[in-house]
Order: structure tokens, then C-alpha cells, then sequence
């Protein structure tokens, strides 16, 4: 019972962040990624407090042993983030996922680099198969033959490289965690989110009309939202049980991308993502079987940070 609760409150997650990638989609032509991330972070800051004091965990939340851990947090995330906003507004919503679920690949080999992890032929096979997806999505916007668009092929790099900051921000957390509470690694991404946006405010800030801020504001609620799911989520099924319903994301986009944006997915996005998609299973059924519970770190991850 309680599993599918966890279950049911980690889909929920995942619908809830694609609305809010839908949102920072539709205001992308008229507001820049890192004003669009300051909306995404700081009206998550309210909804986060609201859960903390609800919990009891107000103080805990706010309580930190580990400052400087929570900045490089803040800039890894600002940076995936913002660049995955960008990626937003420059290519179709199911490729934009699609290219994000390289991430946990890319977390498998910062782990062994970074954090000394054993990782073995199993799941580095796991790992190379997974990029070769990445690689079938990738190829249409990387032409030399002058077909490809240039700005797609922009938006094509930029989310790859966001998907690789979330592989290094998932990596700093598993550290994180080790002496910090789940509240005060959500808290202070979003503190530290809010402030380092602000850095780009010389590059083009605009003043949104109504109807955008009120998109905006929206996009931050929903995501605070979002992230207090995933947390939830967690607290009732292990993170074994629950990693394989992150690739249920990609269900949303392709309806979301259909529905409000007319994007139908490339057959690329379409059989790139199966090959992403089923190597990303493997790794986590591996993991399961070594006993490598990744619940801890995954349940502070936001999306796109």
C-alpha cells in the first residue's frame, strides 16, 4: 500500500514538472532562461517553507552544517537548470526529455570518476548502449550536410550539457546527504538558485506582460510543488522501486509537446529514447541487484537542476 502511494506521488511529480516545463516553453520567446529560472526559484522558496513548517522541519530545514556544499550545489544546479530552459525554447518538448534522460548515464561515470564507485562491464555496456540513443536523437540536429537547423543544433548541445550538470549535481548531492537533512538540500537550491539568477539580469531581462508573470509565478509554485512529490514520493518506496518511473516523463512531454505545441516527436526522438530509455532501466536493475540504494540523493533532485 504504501509503496503505491510513493508510486502514485512520483508520476505525480513528473506530471506536475512537465506543466511546469510547459510553462517556461510558452514564455521563452519573450522572457530569457535565467530571468525564468529566478521565477522558478524563488516562488518555490514559499511553497517549500510552507511544507517545512508543516512537517515540523522548519528548523532542520534551515540548519546547515555544510555552506559551501550548498553553493557549488547552487551553481551546478543554476547552471543545468538555466541551460535546460534554454534548451526549451529552442527544441520540441520530447526532445528536450528525451536528450535529459542521458543524465543518469552520465551520473554512472562522474560517480566512478568523482566519488571512486566500482562500476563494471555490466553497467558500462548499460552506459555505452544508452549513448548511442543519445547519440540517434542527437544526429538529425548535428548534420554537416547543411540540413540541420542551427538553432536546433544549439538547443540540441545546450541540453546535452544541461543533462551532464544534473549528472554532476547528482553526484554532489550523494556527498551532500552524507551530513545534511533531505529539507535543507531543497531549501538552499532554491535560496541559492534565486541569488546566482540574479547574475544574469545584465543579459537581457525583459518586464513580462500579466499573462507571463503570472506563467512565471505559476512555473515556480508548481515546481516547489513538484519537488515536495518527489521528496514525499520517497518517503514511501525505495528509490529501486521508483527510478523506473522517471522514463513515464517522457509520456507527459510527447502529450504535452502534441496537445499545446503541436510537436509530433521525430521516429529519431522516438527510437533514440527507447534505447535511452532501456539502458537506464538496466543500470537501475543492476543497482538494485549490488544493493546501491540511490533514494537519498534522487529525492532532492528538481527537474532540469
Amino acid at each position: 500500500m504504501f509503496i503505491s502511494r510513493g508510486i502514485a506521488l512520483k508520476i505525480s511529480a513528473l506530471a506536475v514538472f512537465t506543466i511546469m516545463a510547459v510553462l517556461i516553453k510558452a514564455t521563452s520567446d519573450a522572457v530569457p532562461p535565467g530571468e525564468a529560472v529566478f521565477f522558478r526559484s524563488a516562488f518555490s522558496i514559499p511553497v517549500i517553507l510552507i511544507w517545512l513548517v508543516a512537517r515540523g522541519e522548519l528548523r532542520t530545514g534551515l540548519r546547515t552544517a555544510n555552506v559551501m556544499g550548498h553553493v557549488w550545489r547552487g551553481v551546478i544546479g543554476v547552471s543545468s537548470m538555466g541551460l535546460g530552459f534554454a534548451a526549451l525554447g529552442l527544441l520540441p518538448l520530447p526532445e528536450v526529455t528525451a536528450i535529459g534522460f542521458a543524465a543518469p548515464l552520465m551520473t554512472v561515470i562522474l560517480a566512478a570518476l568523482l566519488l571512486g564507485e566500482k562500476v563494471r562491464l555490466f553497467r558500462l555496456s548499460a552506459v555505452a548502449i544508452g549513448l548511442i540513443g543519445v547519440m540517434i536523437i542527437l544526429w538529425p540536429r548535428l548534420s554537416l550536410d547543411g540540413t540541420a537547423d542551427r538553432l536546433a543544433t544549439i538547443g540540441a548541445i545546450v541540453a546535452l550539457i544541461s543533462a551532464g550538470l544534473r549528472a554532476l549535481a547528482q553526484v554532489h548531492i550523494r556527498r551532500l546527504v552524507q551530513s545534511e537533512d533531505a529539507a535543507a538540500v531543497v531549501f538552499y537550491f532554491m535560496l541559492t538558485a534565486t541569488g546566482f539568477s540574479l547574475f544574469t539580469l545584465p543579459f537581457g531581462w525583459t518586464v513580462p506582460n500579466a499573462t507571463e508573470t503570472a506563467m512565471l509565478v505559476a512555473a515556480g509554485v508548481i515546481g516547489g510543488i513538484g519537488q515536495i512529490l518527489v521528496t514525499s514520493a520517497y518517503r514511501f518506496a525505495p528509490a529501486s522501486v521508483l527510478a523506473p518511473f522517471d522514463y513515464s516523463q517522457m509520456l507527459f512531454a510527447v502529450a504535452a509537446g502534441y496537445l499545446l505545441f503541436a510537436e509530433i516527436p521525430t521516429a529519431a526522438t522516438i527510437w533514440g529514447s527507447l534505447v535511452v530509455i532501456a539502458a537506464g532501466v538496466l543500470i537501475i536493475w543492476r543497482e538494485r541487484q549490488l544493493g546501491l540504494e540511490r533514494g537519498k540523493a534522487r529525492s532532492k533532485m528538481g527537474h532540469m537542476g
